[in-house]
């Protein structure tokens, strides 16, 4: 049974940092798309990052791009988002993802119909 379990989440100031973790369990396949997308209520879940297991590719969506960088450990199948430079519009509900269909090139499936599993969310607040 696959298992994706996020922590890092939290309040912050603007201008302030945080870091999402994201441990992925059940499943063997090598090749596998890990990300993270958020969702403020009413609005559709939008794509953040995303790195490939093995080729290598990064997704980062226009307005995180600067700020946040993604990284991973396949051996350890986790993957963690530094966010920096938080602002309001960061606030948002952050779930992480899995996609078992990618992985093996530099595609990076950007689309939430694209991934197979999902974590539980956890709230980032930016707030003065």
């Amino acid at each position: 049974q696959v298992q994706l379990v996020e922590s890092g989440g939290g309040s912050v100031q603007p201008g302030g940092a945080l870091t999402l973790s994201c441990a992925a369990s059940g499943f063997t396949s090598a090749y596998y798309v890990m990300g993270w997308f958020r969702q403020v209520d009413g609005k559709m879940r939008e794509g953040v990052s995303a790195v490939s297991s093995v080729g290598g590719g990064t997704f980062y969506a226009d307005s995180v791009k600067g700020r946040f960088t993604i990284s991973r450990d396949p051996t350890k199948r986790t993957v963690s988002l530094r966010m920096t430079n938080l602002q309001p519009e960061d606030t948002a509900v952050y779930y992480c993802a899995l996609a078992l269909r990618f992985g093996n090139d530099a595609y990076v499936p950007t689309r939430h119909y694209e991934y197979d599993f999902w974590g539980q969310g956890t709230q980032v607040t930016v707030s003065s």
